[in-house]
């Protein structure tokens, strides 16, 4: 599947089909909403208070969508995160556990227990907690990619 990597806007309706693929995949793997139903998903999901990510299913997975929340954790502009291999989210010793949880994620549907460290493109660290991670599903059924929300997450010292 191909995904406009446009930044979400007014005149996309702040990427009204990523928000409702991310959202809808959500609701039928987790059995609750991602957000509270409403008009205009696509930018109160771009400005939503919590971290919502989400990437392709490439070989080499890259970000196509990071809400506005998760461009100021992890200090990157729409249009570098939207090039960004989502490996390069984690610290490269952190990878292997990474790739873990996205196999767990794949043979599930879903987690929402997910822990772990992360680094910012300044390389700043910090810790989330209560992740939750769902597949990204096709109007077919398959797995399209996958997808990220948390709104638990410290720096950890020293990361300053």
């Amino acid at each position: 599947m191909l995904y406009d990597r446009s930044e979400p806007a007014p005149g996309n309706g702040y990427q009204a089909g990523h928000a409702e693929l991310i959202a809808h995949s959500h609701l039928h793997l987790l059995g609750r909403p991602l957000l509270a139903e409403g008009a205009d998903l696509g930018e109160r999901l771009y400005r939503a208070p919590f971290v919502v990510l989400a990437h392709d299913a490439g070989a080499d997975p890259v970000f196509f969508y990071a809400n506005l929340t998760a461009q100021r954790l992890f200090e990157l502009a729409w249009a570098d995160f939207v090039r960004l291999p989502s490996r390069h989210s984690a610290e490269p010793v952190a990878r292997e556990e990474r790739q873990r949880l996205l196999d767990r994620v794949a043979g599930q549907g879903y987690i929402d227990d997910y822990a772990g460290v992360r680094v910012s493109a300044t390389g700043r660290r910090f810790r989330i907690a209560d992740a939750r991670v769902w597949n990204l599903l096709g109007a077919d059924g398959r797995a399209v990619g996958q997808a990220a929300a948390f709104s638990d997450w410290r720096a950890l010292a020293g990361a300053d």
